[in-house]
């Protein structure tokens, strides 16, 4: 058991997520923590910080998705702040199509969801010739239209958003690909603690080498095998998290730092791996900037 749970065996564990009830950020926790007790939180920052204040035990987040790929946003929260990655979670996302009570597809007009469902959405969407409005999450656009009452407005959120504000679901499974999935973090304030190599592991680092093709050779050297890569630019990274971690001075500055990147690497290995540990170190000697932002379980969950 991760070090940070020990003092909550008995009382629920408070999980934050960003969204309303109905969101899929509370399906991901509740699939994650069966018993927990959730915290909504109105933007993903907001549960980054109910963790670093204490209002939550772990704070869960979307990271990716099968269809819609990389959420950037929060690749850099990650980044901008210290909680440690300590789980992931798998969540199969069926995106519904709502509507008013007795109204049809045919009166709609409009379609309100987070852009990441309205992108997943889009060969649907454009099908039926609906315009597609933005909002900051899936349930929070159900509560719209429910409050606001007009029947040309739709929404794509969950089966479970439907039941809690009183639409109607006038498709399942509204997304073009079946197979919609999206990867969640768990993240808190202290990391893992994984005492074993039998469990399959995979360890998240943030990386700001000096050549990527020669960081990418010490993982080739050991066999690692590595699971996720993820660049993004320096420049919008005034305020990088580096306490106890080894840092430039001169992140971000000087010739060509406008073409900088910083780079998100999974890799599956445990942290007491030898192997991981020479990967490590190798990456200290060659990088301006090295991170670990944690060392968890993989979800190998099926659906």
């Amino acid at each position: 058991m991760s070090g940070h749970l020990q003092n909550h065996s008995i009382s629920k564990l408070r999980i934050a997520y960003q969204g309303v009830p109905g969101a899929y950020g509370e399906a991901a926790a509740r699939k994650a923590y069966p018993n927990c007790e959730t915290v909504q939180c109105h933007h993903f920052v907001d549960a980054i910080q109910a963790v670093e204040r204490g209002s939550a035990e772990e704070a869960i987040i979307p990271i990716e998705n099968s269809i819609g790929g990389s959420i950037h946003t929060n690749y850099d929260l990650l980044l901008c702040h210290t909680l440690h990655v300590v789980g992931e979670t798998h969540l199969f996302v069926d995106h519904c199509l709502l509507a008013l009570p007795l109204a049809s597809k045919h009166h709609l007009t409009s379609v309100f969801s987070h852009p990441q469902a309205l992108s997943q959405c889009e060969k649907s969407l454009n099908m039926l010739g609906l315009a597609a409005v933005p909002t900051q999450n899936t349930a929070v656009a159900a509560q719209m239209v429910a409050s606001r009452g007009v029947r040309e407005n739709g929404a794509i959120a969950s089966a479970r958003a439907a039941e809690l504000y009183g639409l109607n679901i006038l498709a399942h499974k509204f997304q073009d690909r079946s197979n919609n999935v999206t990867r969640f973090l768990k993240l808190a304030r202290e990391p893992i603690i994984i005492p074993t190599t039998d469990t399959r592991s995979k360890i998240s680092i943030a990386l700001i080498p000096d050549e990527l093709q020669k960081a990418l050779t010490v993982f080739a050297q050991t066999g690692i095998h590595i699971s996720k890569i993820e660049s993004r630019p320096l420049e919008k990274h005034s305020t990088i998290a580096v306490n106890g971690y080894k840092h430039g001075g001169n992140i971000g500055r000087g010739r060509g730092r406008y073409f900088k990147f910083v780079y998100f690497i999974d890799f599956e290995a445990s942290a007491i791996d030898p192997r991981a540990q020479y990967v490590l170190e190798r990456l200290q000697e060659m990088a301006t900037y090295v991170r670990v932002l944690g060392c968890y379980p993989v979800d190998t969950a099926t659906w």
